[in-house]
C-alpha cells in the first residue's frame, strides 16, 4: 500500500510546480471562490464559531467512544443484512474485497469518489486480479484516463483546464465536441451510462455511518454515487474507522459543517443515506451490501498526541485557505492527502521516511485552524510533526550541525556577542545588491524570490551602544 503520488523528491516536484503557471492560477481563482462562498455560507448559516464548537465537541465525543460506536454501527449493519469487515491494515481490506468480488464473480466494477480506496490502492489491486475498474466521479474519471492523481481532496483535477480535458477525451475516447464543459461532461455522462447497467459491484466510500441505524451516508454533486449504489447487485462501501456519527441529529450537524466549508453551499446536490441492501419487496438497489472499516493506522493516532486529525470531516476548507497550497499545489505534496490537512495526516499514516518534508510546507499562519469546521490545531499539529523529525533525527547531517552550532554558540554570550560583530563584518562582503555570494540552502530558496537586507556592517548592539554615546 501506498498514498505515494509520485516518486520525485520533494524539492523536484516543488520546482516542477512552482512553473505551472496555469496550475497556480487555477489554484489560486479556485481557492478565491471556494473561501468567498464558505465564509458566505457561513455568515448566513450564523453563529458560525458555536456550530464549530458543537463539531468539534460531536467529533470529540465520537473518538472517545469509539469502540462502542463501531460495535453499534456494526450490529445494526448486521441487522439490516448487511456484512461488515473490520481491516487492521491495507492488506486486510484489499484481501477482503478481493474475495468478494470473487465470490460474485464480479468483473466489471463502478467506483464513486473515495479517498480511502485511494489511500488502500484498491484500483491497482483490482486491476491486477483481471478487473475492469471504472471511476465515475467527473473529475476522478478524468484523472483515470490521464493515468494522474488528484491533487485536491474535493476538487481532483483542479489541476486540469478544459482544453487539456477535451484533448484527454479526444485522444482516450474520440470526442470530437467542443471545449465546453457542459458538452464534455453531455458525452461523459452517455458513455458512463452503459457501464452502470454492466456493473457487476458498485464501491463507494462512506462520509459517515450513522451508528444508530447501520446508515451509510454519502455526499456528491453528481448522480454517479447513487448508480454505482442502486445499479449494481453488490454495494461495497469503505470508510475510516473514525467516520462516525451516533445518530442522524449529529449527522444534520455535521453535514452543515460539511457542506458549507467544501463548497459553500448549505447541501451538495445528493445527500444519500443508504441502510442495508434492498429488501424483498423493494425493486432498487443491491442485494448484497459489504462495509469495510479499516483502521490502517488511525488506532495509532487515536492514542497519540495527534488524535484531533481524526475530527477531520475532509471539507478541504484547509486547503482552500492555505498560501502554501495556492502556490505549490496538491501534486508538489506528493501524497493523496494534500494541503494542510495531508501535511499532519501523511506521516501519520505513511511514515516520516516519505513524508518527513510535508510539515515544512507550511508557513504556521494558522489560517487553516481558523477555518476548520471542527476546530482541528492544524498548525500546531505541524509544530508537533517537525519536532518529533527533529527528535528521530530525519533532518539532513549539514542542518542538524548548523543548528547544533547555533545553540552552543548562542548559550555562551561572551562567544555569541564576538560572532555577531565578526558575522556583521562578513556578511559586507558577501552580500551585494540583495544577492550573495553564497548561495547554499535556505539562502539559495530565499533569493530566488527575494532580495536579502543590505548589511550595515555592524551588530545592533555595537550600532546601539555608539548611537548612546553619540546622545550624550
Amino acid at each position: 500500500m501506498s498514498m505515494k503520488t509520485s516518486q520525485e523528491n520533494f524539492q523536484t516536484r516543488l520546482e516542477h510546480n512552482m512553473n505551472d503557471t496555469f496550475m497556480r492560477k487555477a489554484v489560486a481563482n479556485a481557492q478565491t471562490r471556494m473561501f468567498t462562498g464558505r465564509a458566505k455560507a457561513a455568515q448566513a448559516l450564523g453563529h458560525w464559531e458555536q456550530w464549530r464548537e458543537m463539531g468539534a465537541t460531536i467529533r470529540d465525543h465520537v473518538l472517545e467512544n469509539l469502540d462502542y460506536y463501531l460495535e453499534q454501527l456494526s450490529d445494526n449493519v448486521e441487522k439490516n443484512g448487511g456484512h461488515v469487515f473490520f481491516a487492521k491494515d491495507a492488506a486486510q481490506a484489499q484481501q477482503y474485497i478481493s474475495e468478494v468480488i470473487d465470490a460474485k464473480k464480479a468483473r466489471k466494477i463502478v467506483k464513486s469518489k473515495s479517498m480511502v480506496s485511494e489511500e488502500i490502492s484498491l484500483n491497482q489491486i483490482l486491476e491486477e486480479k483481471g478487473c475492469e475498474v471504472l471511476e465515475t466521479d467527473l473529475g476522478e474519471y478524468i484523472l483515470q484516463l490521464a493515468e494522474d492523481a488528484p491533487s485536491h481532496i474535493v476538487v481532483p483535477a483542479l489541476h486540469k483546464n478544459r482544453q487539456q480535458i477535451q484533448q484527454l477525451l479526444h485522444h482516450k475516447l474520440g470526442y470530437t465536441g467542443s471545449d465546453t464543459p457542459e458538452e464534455m461532461t453531455r458525452f461523459v455522462r452517455e458513455t458512463l451510462r452503459n457501464h452502470f447497467l454492466e456493473a457487476d459491484v458498485g464501491i463507494t466510500g462512506c462520509n459517515f455511518a450513522v451508528a444508530q441505524s447501520g446508515t451509510v451516508a454519502l455526499v456528491t454533486n453528481e448522480g454517479n454515487a447513487r448508480f454505482a449504489t442502486t445499479l449494481p447487485k453488490t454495494h461495497i462501501a469503505v470508510m475510516g474507522m473514525e467516520r462516525v456519527v451516533p445518530t442522524f441529529k449529529e449527522l444534520d450537524i455535521v453535514l452543515s459543517l460539511l457542506c458549507r466549508s467544501a463548497v459553500g453551499q448549505p447541501l451538495t446536490s445528493y445527500i444519500t443515506a443508504l441502510t442495508g441492501p434492498r429488501e424483498n419487496d423493494q425493486s432498487d438497489g443491491p442485494e448484497d451490501f459489504h462495509l469495510v472499516i479499516i483502521d490502517n493506522g488511525r488506532s495509532s493516532i487515536l492514542g497519540s498526541e495527534f488524535r484531533p486529525i481524526l475530527r477531520c470531516i475532509r471539507c478541504a476548507a484547509c486547503i482552500n485557505t492555505c498560501p502554501a497550497y495556492r502556490h505549490i499545489g496538491g501534486h508538489s505534496y506528493g501524497s493523496i492527502y494534500p494541503g494542510p490537512i495531508g501535511a499532519v495526516l501523511s506521516p501519520l499514516l505513511g511514515g516520516y521516511e516519505d513524508y518527513q518534508e510535508l510539515p515544512y510546507a507550511c508557513s504556521l499562519c494558522k489560517g487553516c485552524n481558523e477555518v476548520c469546521p471542527v476546530k482541528i490545531p492544524l498548525a500546531e499539529l505541524l509544530l508537533k510533526h517537525r519536532q518529533k523529525v527533529t527528535e528521530h533525527k530525519l533532518t539532513t547531517l549539514g542542518e542538524r550541525l548548523s543548528v547544533g552550532f547555533f545553540n552552543y554558540v548562542n548559550a555562551r554570550p561572551k562567544l555569541w556577542d564576538k560572532s555577531v560583530k565578526g558575522g556583521a563584518r562578513i556578511v559586507t562582503k558577501v552580500i551585494h545588491d540583495g544577492k550573495s555570494k553564497v548561495n547554499v540552502g535556505a539562502v539559495k530558496y530565499w533569493s530566488k524570490s527575494r532580495d536579502l537586507p543590505q548589511p550595515e556592517g555592524q551588530s545592533f548592539r555595537s550600532w546601539f551602544k555608539e548611537h548612546q554615546r553619540n546622545q550624550k
